[in-house]
């Protein structure tokens, strides 16, 4: 009782301070915070943190949750395997301790798209020939009438928020997104869950011990929240900087695995006459500060003259960092997807403040609300099963439909684990799976899984001494000891079966007989060898510009993003997501030609067509007969062939 009469004595002084400072009601579009977004003003520092202390001691208040409903977000904490201070193998709830209640966090509140049904009818009929909406693609003003949560539905939330003592609200233009800043004791009073703190792969961490809850007038709005969560984070996907593969891929056929250019690629997958990406817009995601890699990105361009002129343009979706930790991801990146295209009309970064998933999201959701650019790369993931306890994967489905009823398409690297995304080392690195027992669960990575993206795996490229295309095996360099040498780990290509999306109607000829029902990936592979990877430009701050070898699936969905971007650009970028077209065509064997199908290959004198540990524990295995298989997709689709098709089948992909 006490508490509450304190609080209320606060909460009083506070609003005099408001009202003393004039607050404004909730600002303009143009105004907003963050890049698409709507909001309430920023309140002072000073503000906000007596807000905060009123909340921490009133939070407590008696707050009848007994019908209140589970969102997407699990409880995560019990479901984070780590160590006790004697080194045991423990879960994290065995040793968390409460967060203090006054400690600042931010969440972001991912609602619920309205006549999903109908949404998923469209998404399916504007990719199908014949249909009357048949890439008749939505503008995002079309889709938030449609498809986006009503303004009364907001309010709804943002009431829910402010009555909990969340502070400066923040709402999305597409009013997917509710971000709002608050305390631990915030989060408990609005989500009837706890965070508690504990020490993972070195980190302090924390995580929800509930799942989180809303009031029942909320359930069919509120889809997940986002931020109860830092103990499983996005990584990148690039391997070999600077270095060799711990084991040597062979083919029968002639041909070597050496390091190529950006633009080398072209040549390499069957480009000659289909044109640059001149009239396309690419984007990429990514993370921190761009500081160094446009400084790379300009030194690329110095020297590969033949590249037309460009300075990426930066968009944050949030407040700018300073970390440059990600560099060399971002540099793969653009310099690969601008090279392969050619050139590009401009360039996008959308930019996250921190690799977990709530701001992730955010970045995900700032390129499908601009809606600029028509491909998008996305070279980074986390374990399924995290994503999807933490309630980000339903939230990233959500932003990836859109983007598909708007006619963008998003590319997403398949890993770099094989078949073990969820087995991690002491720095949280994937592809670990060292017990017998682990080594049998095979799991694949998000946002790849989604059904709303397409997914690019990894192979081993070989050519001739002249630089052509020989052939290709799936990328598998087995095994090494982790940067920290706390244990031994796969490198090799993502792939294999999601655990909870269902396999879109577009590929479910192409796993019939595969004993699943759940989508697979990758669709396609492009080259990721360490061997035979890109030589990029890499600032490295205390001793210059380095040249230097980097591969990974990090490098293939660019490529393909290149390779997407002359298609588009060369059919007026009315392709759209090109997931049904591809498979409808690919499956098809009197397009045999425009595939570069995976070969049959030894690694060390060991036959590996597999994406897994061993020949006991393959994973997933390669197809070499050019029919889509769980290691390799359907194979690399040539540039030229492709372009060919494109324009010879316009019911299939049709121009304006």
């Amino acid at each position: 009782m006490q508490g509450n009469v304190q609080a209320f004595l606060c909460c009083e002084l506070l609003s005099m301070l408001f009202t003393f400072r004039g607050i404004k009601k909730m600002k303009s579009k143009a105004s907003a915070a963050k890049a698409g977004d709507l909001a309430v003003p920023r309140i002072s520092a000073l503000a906000l943190a007596l807000s905060l202390a009123c909340v921490a001691m009133g939070a407590q208040a008696a707050v009848d949750t007994s019908s209140w409903v589970s969102t997407k977000t699990d409880a995560f904490l019990s479901k984070v395997q780590t160590h006790d201070s004697s080194g045991a193998e423990t879960t994290a709830d065995k040793i968390a301790v409460d967060m203090a209640p006054g400690e600042l966090k931010s969440v972001t509140v991912a609602l619920q798209l309205r006549n999903k049904a109908q949404l998923d009818k469209f998404v399916a009929d504007v990719n199908t020939p014949g249909s009357a909406v048949f890439h008749k693609f939505l503008t995002p003003a079309q889709f938030n009438a449609q498809y986006a949560p009503t303004q009364a539905q907001v309010d709804a939330v943002v009431k829910h928020l402010t009555k909990s003592g969340f502070k400066n609200i923040t709402v999305s233009s597409n009013h997917t997104l509710i971000s709002a800043d608050g305390t631990a004791a915030t989060v408990t009073q609005a989500f009837n869950t706890s965070l508690k703190r504990f020490t993972h792969h070195g980190r302090s961490v924390y995580a929800n011990d509930k799942p989180a809850q809303v009031p029942a007038e909320l359930s069919n709005i509120i889809g997940s929240v986002l931020g109860l969560q830092n103990a499983a984070i996005h990584h990148t996907m690039h391997s070999g900087v600077m270095s060799k593969p711990a084991r040597t891929t062979t083919l029968a056929t002639t041909g070597t695995e050496v390091a190529h250019t950006p633009t080398q690629y072209y040549g390499i997958y069957g480009g000659s006459t289909t044109p640059a990406a001149s009239n396309a817009i690419i984007g990429s995601i990514a993370e921190g500060s761009m500081t160094y890699t446009l400084q790379d990105f300009a030194t690329f361009l110095t020297n590969n003259p033949s590249l037309p002129a460009l300075v990426p343009t930066v968009v944050n979706a949030g407040t700018p960092t300073t970390d440059e930790s990600g560099e060399v991801e971002w540099a793969l990146d653009s310099q690969v997807a601008y090279g392969t295209a050619g050139g590009a009309k401009q360039y996008i970064f959308y930019v996250a403040t921190s690799m977990e998933d709530a701001p992730l999201t955010a970045a995900y959701n700032a390129a499908v609300t601009a809606n600029v650019a028509s491909v998008v790369d996305i070279s980074l993931g986390e374990c399924e099963a995290s994503a999807h306890s933490s309630g980000s994967q339903a939230a990233d489905d959500a932003v990836f439909e859109q983007a598909v009823a708007q006619g963008m398409t998003f590319a997403v690297a398949a890993g770099d684990a094989g078949a073990y995304n969820c087995d991690t080392d002491s720095e949280g690195n994937p592809g670990v799976a060292n017990t017998t027992t682990k080594r049998k669960t095979y799991d694949v990575s998000e946002p790849a899984s989604s059904p709303y993206v397409l997914t690019v795996g990894g192979t081993a490229l070989f050519t001739t001494s002249a630089g052509a295309y020989n052939g290709q095996a799936v990328w598998n360099e087995g095994t090494a000891s982790t940067g920290d040498g706390s244990a031994v780990r796969i490198w090799a290509t993502g792939g294999g079966y999601s655990k909870y999306e269902t396999a879109p109607s577009w590929q479910t000829t192409a796993i019939i007989g595969s004993g699943h029902t759940t989508r697979g990936l990758p669709d396609i592979v492009y080259d990721a060898a360490s061997a035979s990877g890109t030589n990029i430009y890499i600032n490295q701050a205390a001793n210059g510009v380095a040249y230097g070898t980097v591969g990974g699936t990090s490098m293939a969905s660019p490529l393909f993003v290149g390779i997407w971007g002359r298609m588009e650009s060369a059919h007026s970028n009315n392709l759209g997501f090109p997931a049904s077209a591809l498979y409808s065509t690919l499956s098809n064997s009197a397009n045999a030609s425009m595939l570069a199908k995976v070969s049959s290959a030894s690694v060390d004198g060991d036959a590996v067509d597999y994406n897994g540990w061993s020949t006991t524990y393959p994973g997933m295995s390669a197809n070499s007969t050019g029919s889509w298989s769980a290691a390799t997709g359907f194979g690399s689709v040539l540039i030229d062939p492709l372009n060919a098709y494109i324009t010879a089948n316009p019911t299939v992909f049709p121009a304006k």
